[in-house]
């Protein structure tokens, strides 16, 4: 089965970003988001005093 986009026409290799690209950018965001609540549990204990 073949990669098509809604239009129905196949699917070029070279539209794709990399798939090392893409899972560094997973990466990032679960990284990034484990970080923000992190501060935001830091802030949140903080202010509980």
């Amino acid at each position: 089965m073949r990669d098509t986009i809604r239009s129905g026409k196949p699917m070029n290799e070279e539209d794709r970003a990399p798939m090392g690209m893409t899972v560094r950018v997973v990466i990032y965001l679960v990284a990034v988001h484990f970080f923000a609540g992190f501060l935001f549990l830091l802030f949140y204990l903080a202010g509980a005093k």
